[in-house]
């Protein structure tokens, strides 16, 4: 039983260490600021220092001193991993180049560098951000966006705020540099910054609908139903955030800080929120667990609320008129215009 109980010690140790070994080996490859010969160079001597070490623990006399030099290798490791610090100090690509913010006098909320590019396509645009105040009083109605692309477990979501008819979209999105692609990888290891994209919905919505091809993204747009004081709640602990981030950038991660995640806990400020489930890890069955929840629409099937609440073909008929956001919502069950 003893040496059972030894052995096994030995394998949980092994796995640990591997585990170790693979993430170290990740982050090497995808945060250490050399070329791609000097990233997977070091990547694969980490590889093989853990497999080494993993190896020694069987054999006796080796053990300890692989246990201490691997240690050694992860104090390194660590000590190089802590200098990797965020910053809003970066040559950004343009559509993320300006970080929004807000001035709050009581209900009054201005909102400053609100997105709302003129495109031309995906990537030629024309900038263009301006401010406006709203008044948090008048908010009446917040929307949940989700955007496929790569069939239905994942999908990128953003909330859009009403307030009497001024539509607010913030999406919660990783930062990159110029010259940056989006990496799910590389978003576990440092890669990017998190910013909040404060935009008009002809922006947010439109870019998405009527300018992404590769690949093309199709686009639900759902009403939450809560009570209006937890989008309130909801709306405030958004500013507070993209306030801070203006102090103190912070790190996306495809798994911990993505736009799923931070939306959950936003939403924590409100009694009853959404439980974290595996609905919430995989971002496309998201809407499903918020109707599950009582958070949509429930007078109809999941099915018919999705197939119906696909705005595409309506966000491409509306393109840049100027009562885009009614448009979209025409029809969308209980969106109003067409219920």
């Amino acid at each position: 039983m003893r040496r059972a109980v030894k052995c096994l010690g030995l394998v949980i140790l092994g796995l640990t260490m591997a585990g170790m070994t693979a993430w170290g080996a990740g982050a090497l490859y995808f945060a250490e600021p050399g070329g791609p010969t000097v990233r997977q160079a070091l990547a694969i001597a980490l590889g093989v220092a853990g497999l080494v070490s993993v190896i020694a623990l069987f054999f006796r006399r080796r053990r300890w001193l692989a246990v201490l030099a691997y240690a050694g290798i992860l104090a390194l490791l660590a000590g190089w991993w802590s200098t990797i610090t965020p910053s809003n100090d970066r040559v950004w690509q343009p559509d993320v180049a300006v970080l929004p913010s807000a001035t709050i006098q009581g209900d009054l909320i201005t909102v400053h560098n609100i997105r709302n590019f003129d495109y031309r396509t995906e990537t030629d645009f024309t900038p263009r951000y301006y401010d406006r105040t709203f008044d948090l009083r008048r908010l009446n109605r917040v929307d949940l966006v989700a955007a496929y692309w790569m069939g239905p477990a994942i999908a990128h979501l953003f909330l859009t705020f009403d307030f009497g008819g001024d539509h607010l979209a913030i999406s919660i999105e990783a930062r990159k540099e110029q010259g940056e692609g989006y990496s799910s990888l590389g978003g576990f290891f440092r890669q990017y910054e998190l910013i909040y994209i404060v935009g008009d919905e002809r922006d947010l919505i439109r870019l998405r609908t009527n300018y992404r091809k590769d690949p093309p993204e199709d686009v639900y747009l759902f009403r939450v139903h809560a009570p209006i004081e937890n989008g309130r709640r909801v709306f405030l602990e958004y500013i507070q955030a993209i306030n801070d981030l203006q102090k103190r950038p912070k790190f996306y991660n495809t798994l911990t800080t993505n736009c799923t995640n931070v939306i959950l806990v936003h939403s924590r400020v409100n009694p009853g929120h959404l439980r974290y489930t595996w609905k919430i890890l995989l971002s496309g069955y998201t809407p499903e667990a918020m109707y599950e929840a009582g958070r949509l629409d429930r007078s109809l099937s999941f099915e018919e609320l999705k197939h119906r609440s696909l705005i595409n073909a309506a966000a491409r008929a509306a393109d840049q008129a100027p009562d885009f956001s009614r448009l979209i919502r025409v029809g969308s069950p209980g969106q109003g215009g067409g219920e």
